[in-house]
């Protein structure tokens, strides 16, 4: 349990630093200054700038592109973090059955419980960190184009389909809500979350939130959530599903 809070601290101090929450009102430029600025979020604005030139200043498609492109290149990622939860999905009959056999809260059965828990991860090839080393690194990726949404003033005064990209929209932050919906449904379908009770509550709340954030920040942003959501819902039907069948086929075999 510590190890999960200290886990957790981390992220949201990492979240917290690479936000750059007081720079996010500063429009980003080439002489915008520090490590964040320079190597994440002006690159990215920089990539956004040059598809919507290609494409006439459309910058409605430029955000769809650059998303999808940054959403491909973190693919392998994603793969290997499905990989790393399947891997203990696999092993959970057996880490249940030694918990079972080490249930007593003594100091002693608990440090046995431990060594033999650790050995059940050698012998699988299985660690349970290693799940955690794609979110540190897409962290600061995912939260780069965000700023550089928010922060290209060249994205000002331009619309794409029915709204304009710099003002806040009534019917994309519900969009965004319900393919945030489906995406978590889609990921829970068939995995031993659908059954937990923190999850199911993360079902509704997690749409509810992006529903009400969309509602507060330019619709550029909401069109970002929207693509993002819908690329790792097509993620999840076309190399999660099939990952998990494939995986569940070879054990019935054995």
């Amino acid at each position: 349990m510590r190890k999960k809070l200290l886990f957790i601290g981390i992220l949201i101090g990492l979240v917290v630093f690479l936000s750059g929450c007081t720079e996010i009102n500063e429009p980003i430029t080439p002489e915008s200054e520090g490590i964040w600025n320079t190597y994440f979020v002006y690159p990215l604005s920089w990539l956004i700038i040059y598809f919507a030139d290609l494409f006439n200043e459309n910058f409605g498609l430029a955000i769809i592109l650059v998303t999808v492109i940054i959403r491909t290149a973190l693919l392998p990622l994603n793969i290997k973090q499905l990989r790393s939860s399947k891997a203990m999905q696999d092993i959970q009959p057996e880490l249940k059955e030694l918990q079972a056999k080490y249930s007593s809260k003594d100091a002693n059965t608990q440090q046995k419980l431990q060594q033999e828990t650790m050995a059940l991860f050698q012998k699988h090839g299985v660690n349970p960190l290693a799940g955690c080393l794609p979110i540190f690194i897409q962290m600061p990726i995912l939260l780069g184009i965000y700023h550089a949404i928010m922060r290209t003033e060249a994205i000002d005064g331009h619309t794409f389909l029915w709204f304009p990209l710099d003002e806040k929209d009534m019917i994309l932050p519900f969009i965004a809500g319900i393919t945030t919906w489906l995406q978590q449904k889609l990921m829970m379908a068939g995995s031993p979350a659908a059954n937990n009770p923190q999850m199911t509550v993360m079902l509704y709340m997690m749409p509810i939130m992006i529903t009400v954030f969309a509602f507060m920040f330019p619709a550029a942003l909401a069109l970002y959530w929207v693509i993002g959501n819908l690329f790792m819902i097509a993620q999840t039907i076309f190399i999660r599903k099939p990952m998990m069948k494939d995986t569940n086929t070879g054990g019935d075999k054995k």
